[in-house]
C-alpha cells in the first residue's frame, strides 16, 4: 500500500533511511555515533550503513591525522617520561642532593599522571553508545584534575623529605655530574613540552595540553635545581640545596592547584568569557545575514568540542520547513566560522508571543 498505508509502521519502513539525519533517534533501535570532531550520524542496527564506501571529506581525513598525532604525542610523553625518571633516579644516587630529590618525586608522578592521561585520550575520542549519548569528552577533565591531584601530593611529599633531610645532615657528592645530567634532562623536557602544547592547541585536547603544561613545569624545575647546585658548588654552603627543593615544591604545588582548579571549573561547566565573545559575533555575523533573530545563547565546552546552545526568533507566519532550514544552516556554519570543533543546539520560537508560551520566565541572555 506504500506511503497510502494506514498502518503507521508500514509507513515509517516505506521511507527512505537518510543514516545522517538526526543526532539522535527516540527508537531504541537506533543510536548515535560521533567521529572525532564530535558530527554525529544515526545507525541501524538492522541495516548496513551505506555510507561506509563513500569517500571521507577533507575535514574528517584532516580530523584523523590529528588524532594520530595526538596520540603518538602522548606515547612520546610516556616514553620520555619514563627516560627522565630513570636519568634523575641516577643523578640523586649520585649526589644526595634533595633537590633532585624533589625533582625525581614531581618525575614519578609525571609517568603516573601521563599513564593515565593516555587512557583519558584514548576513551575521550571513542564514538558514543546507547549509555553515553554524548560521548567520552569530559573524561578529559577528569584526567586533568587526577594530575593535579598527583602533582599537590608529590609536593607536600617533597615538603616533608627535605625537611627532614635538612634535619638530619646534607652529605653531597658529585654535583657536577648531577647537575649536567639535570640539565640534559631539562632540555629535553623544555622541547617535549613545546612539542605537546603545539600539538594539544592543534587537535582541541585538554588532555595534551594538560601534559604539556606539566612537562614544560618539570624543565623549569630541572632548571632551577641546577641553578641551585651550581650556587651550592661556588660557595660551599650546603643549605642552597634544600632552600632549592623547597622553592620546587611551591611552585609544584601552585601548578597542581591551578590544574585541579582547571578540571573543577571545567565540570561546573564554566563558560569562558573569550569564547563567548567570539560565539556572539560570529552569530551577530551569521543571523545578519539569514536575516535572524536570536537569544538563550549558553555554550560550554566538554575538553574538546563547544557545547553551543541558541534561541532562534522567527514571525510567526514563517513555515515550519523555512525556519528549520534557516536553523540547519546556522548549526552548520557556527563551528566552520568558529574554526572549532562544536555541536549547536536550536530552538525555535515565535517572535511575536515567545514569552506569553513560556509557563516560566527563561533564560535570554547573550555572551558579554
Amino acid at each position: 500500500m506504500g506511503l497510502l498505508s494506514s498502518n503507521p509502521s508500514q509507513i515509517e519502513n516505506a521511507l527512505p533511511s537518510n543514516p545522517l539525519s538526526t543526532p539522535a533517534s527516540r527508537d531504541s533501535n537506533h543510536f548515535p555515533i560521533r567521529s572525532f570532531m564530535g558530527a554525529w550520524r544515526r545507525t541501524d542496527r538492522f541495516m548496513p550503513d551505506t555510507t561506509a564506501a563513500l569517500p571521507k571529506p577533507p575535514r574528517a581525513l584532516r580530523d584523523q591525522e590529528e588524532f594520530r598525532a595526538a596520540r603518538f604525542a602522548m606515547r612520546m610523553s610516556l616514553a620520555v617520561g619514563v627516560l627522565m625518571l630513570l636519568g634523575k633516579t641516577t643523578a640523586y644516587y649520585m649526589t644526595g642532593s634533595a633537590a633532585i630529590l624533589s625533582d625525581f618525586a614531581e618525575s614519578v608522578v609525571h609517568v603516573i599522571a601521563v599513564a593515565f592521561a593516555a587512557f583519558s585520550l584514548r576513551l575521550s575520542t571513542k564514538p558514543a553508545a546507547p549509555t553515553f549519548l554524548y560521548g567520552y569528552e569530559r573524561i578529559s577533565f577528569f584526567s586533568a584534575g587526577f594530575e593535579g591531584a598527583m602533582i599537590i601530593v608529590a609536593a607536600i611529599w617533597i615538603l616533608v623529605e627535605v625537611i627532614e633531610k635538612w634535619i638530619a645532615g646534607l652529605p653531597l657528592e658529585h654535583l657536577g655530574s648531577g647537575a649536567l645530567l639535570l640539565l640534559g634532562a631539562g632540555l629535553l623536557n623544555a622541547w617535549l613540552g613545546w612539542y605537546l602544547l603545539r600539538v594539544g592547541k592543534r587537535s582541541h585536547s585538554l588532555i595534551l595540553e594538560a601534559d604539556g603544561k606539566h612537562v614544560l613545569t618539570d624543565s623549569y624545575t630541572s632548571f632551577g635545581v641546577v641553578a641551585g647546585l651550581g650556587l651550592v658548588m661556588l660557595t660551599g654552603w650546603k643549605p642552597f640545596d634544600p632552600l632549592v627543593a623547597i622553592a620546587v615544591a611551591v611552585n609544584i604545588l601552585w601548578s597542581g592547584g591551578r590544574l585541579a582548579w582547571r578540571s573543577a571549573v571545567g565540570l561546573l561547566d564554566y563558560s569562558d568569557p573569550d569564547t563567548g565573545k567570539r560565539i556572539r559575533e560570529k552569530l551577530d555575523s551569521i543571523c545578519n545575514e539569514l536575516g535572524l533573530h536570536y537569544h538563550g545563547v549558553r555554550h560550554r565546552t566538554t575538553g574538546y568540542r563547544e557545547i553551543i546552545e541558541v534561541h532562534l526568533l522567527f514571525p510567526h507566519a514563517t513555515a515550519v520547513g523555512e525556519a528549520h532550514r534557516l536553523a540547519t544552516a546556522l548549526e552548520e556554519r557556527l563551528p566552520r566560522d568558529l574554526g572549532k570543533p562544536a555541536e549547536v543546539i536550536t530552538h525555535l520560537e515565535s517572535l511575536e508571543d515567545h514569552e506569553h508560551v513560556h509557563a516560566t520566565e527563561h533564560y535570554t541572555g547573550r555572551p558579554e
